[in-house]
């Protein structure tokens, strides 16, 4: 039988927000026709830096990681020269018992930490003993079975629980452990760790770049400008002929493929005409309000930061320290609300700013001075009970969401969802055959 010749096909994509500008790019790089719509003025969605008094100020992610797919991304882009590099053995702290507390990362800091009594590092130590995770669980069902309830409360709620602004005991296994599901099938976690340190495999630099985590977005809408409109708010999504049509307000698209990078509810919204089961399920999901405050000050300690375990008094969730990983001018950046406090948010920003700034200066007895307070009332996925509405959402053909409550958090994972979506529509299209064929 002949082959078949490569079909041309458009992918729009809804959203351009990091995921969406990965996607459009390597659709791009793969000869893959594909347009972008933003309906903000700004490219980036939840990556947004701002510059106060002459000090970047990160209101969504404070870093990333110095992935193959993003250093490829900064290289296409040219911004090698503008990458901050942050020192990978700087220390982590927990605020327990009234004082900072390092989270060991290496063997001889196990040993070493005050986090962990000699009974809580040894039930640690038999974490390789212990089954896999189970979809009726929760993760703090999980990690108290894997590695004690010592280990649980001192480290790993605290740093676990903060990048959702969760409380692990409301966090359904099977949504909020999936990349720990993914860890363990190479066998045990502590294993895999031990076997990473003695490979010498070192871990992947923290980098924020000199105007902002913003600054990538921004140079990636700046590289594929053609294909991203800006401004351009997607109205509604109707099927038509063996595609879609995107409506805005400046006209029909007709495409072959959707990709939705927005908001559950923004999605929700889009979906109501072509899948409205699917809808329905997407308004359930529940985000976590957060409050970021932004303090200045001399306090000058070294490190990531800090998060603060769930029993201290403290209303402040952690603090990352961005004068100390990238020489941010005495910028901190303190979290407040989430899932234990989500009214705080919607109190005055005066008061929002007076809790961080009198938390802060009690943990590290210097003096701050509030610059800067965002509140974003929907803030992370919670990856609470409202998940399990996700049984219900199943796309039609040609309709795929690409999101962090869809997938992974984190740029890194990001991005490469936005690759590997890319890769997908070029081989489902003939267009990476016909490329590769091209160039070699």
């Amino acid at each position: 039988m002949p082959e078949r010749p490569p079909r041309d096909m458009t992918v729009g994509v809804v959203g351009a927000g990091i995921t969406g500008l990965a996607l459009t790019h390597h659709l791009r790089e793969r000869g893959v026709d594909a347009v972008a719509f933003e309906a903000s003025a700004e490219p980036g969605g939840v990556i947004r830096s701002t510059t106060v008094d002459g000090r970047v100020l990160e209101h969504g992610p404070q870093r990333t990681r110095l992935t193959p797919e993003i250093e490829s991304l900064i290289e296409a882009c040219g911004i090698e020269d503008d990458v901050r590099t942050a020192d990978t053995d700087l220390p982590l702290y927990v605020y327990a018992d009234g004082r900072l507390r390092q989270v060991p990362f290496s063997p001889r800091e196990f040993l070493s930490t005050d986090l962990l009594s000699a009974r809580g590092k040894l039930r640690m130590l038999a974490e390789p003993l212990t089954d896999g995770a189970r979809d009726d669980e929760t993760a703090a069902d999980y990690f108290v079975r894997k590695f004690g309830r010592e280990a649980y409360h001192n480290v790993i709620e605290p740093l676990f629980g903060g990048i959702y602004g969760s409380d692990p005991a409301e966090m359904p296994g099977k949504y909020a452990l999936r990349t720990v599901s993914r860890m363990e099938r190479s066998g045990s976690l502590v294993r895999a760790a031990v076997r990473r340190r003695l490979d010498g495999k070192e871990r992947q630099p923290p980098v924020s770049f000199d105007d902002g985590m913003a600054q990538l977005p921004r140079a990636l809408y700046d590289h594929n400008a053609e294909r991203v409109e800006l401004e351009t708010p997607v109205d509604g999504i109707a099927a038509a002929g063996d595609g879609y049509r995107l409506d805005t307000a400046g006209g029909s698209h007709a495409v072959d493929r959707v990709v939705l990078t927005a908001r559950a509810d923004v999605t929700a919204g889009l979906l109501s005409e072509v899948d409205p089961e699917s809808a329905r399920a997407l308004r359930r999901l529940y985000y976590n309000p957060l409050a970021y405050v932004h303090l200045v000050s001399d306090a000058d300690p070294a490190g990531y930061g800090y998060q603060v375990r769930h029993d201290e008094s403290l209303r402040t969730l952690g603090v990352t320290w961005n004068a100390s990983l990238f020489d941010r001018d005495g910028v901190y950046t303190c979290f407040l609300g989430g899932m234990s406090d989500p009214g705080l948010v919607d109190r005055s920003e005066t008061e929002i700013g007076r809790i961080a700034r009198e938390e802060f200066e009690s943990v590290l007895g210097a003096p701050a001075e509030v610059i800067n307070v965002t509140r974003h009332r929907r803030g992370i996925p919670a990856y609470d009970g409202s998940w399990t509405a996700m049984e219900a959402v199943d796309l039609p053909e040609g309709i795929t969401l690409a999101s962090n409550y869809a997938g992974r958090m984190g740029v890194p994972a990001r991005v490469r969802e936005g690759k590997r979506l890319a890769e997908r529509f070029a081989s489902e299209s003939g267009t990476g055959r016909a490329v590769a064929e091209a160039t070699g």
